[in-house]
């Protein structure tokens, strides 16, 4: 599977997909998509990326451990609920910016983003790590 072709292209695939995957991320809340599907294709990139290059690549290209990014999402997702309460109303009620350009559900699939980017990243890097021993 690690052929000169894939090695070339990898590279050209894993941006394209970070960027759908934002895309898809930003456009989620009006209509179909969100963090949930943004972060499963954002952690498919980094899984193509291991298979073409190896587990180290993509931890030095993550900078921060994945399990750490799912934490930092986690705790984006907690804040946004927050910001409700601290308004004075309900946890997660949907609180928007004026002109509804951003507010708490954005920031919440933001987090939701995160949080699956990291766990699922982490899933791919461990199942790939077991490979490269045997």
């Amino acid at each position: 599977m690690n052929t000169l072709i894939f090695r070339t292209m990898a590279p050209i695939l894993v941006v394209l997909m970070v960027l759908f995957s934002i895309v898809i991320l930003l456009r989620g809340h009006g209509d179909p998509g969100g963090g949930f599907i943004g972060g499963l294709i954002a952690a498919s990139a980094m899984a193509i990326h291991g298979m073409a290059f190896g587990v180290g690549a993509v931890r030095k290209l993550l900078r921060l451990n994945p399990i750490s990014w799912a934490g930092a999402g986690v705790l984006i997702a907690g804040a946004s609920g927050l910001l409700s309460v601290f308004a004075g109303t309900s946890f997660l009620t949907g609180l928007w910016l004026p002109g509804h350009i951003f507010g708490v559900p954005g920031l919440f699939d933001i987090g939701v983003y995160f949080t699956v980017f990291g766990a699922v990243t982490a899933i791919a890097l461990a199942l790939e790590d077991d490979g490269e021993g045997a």
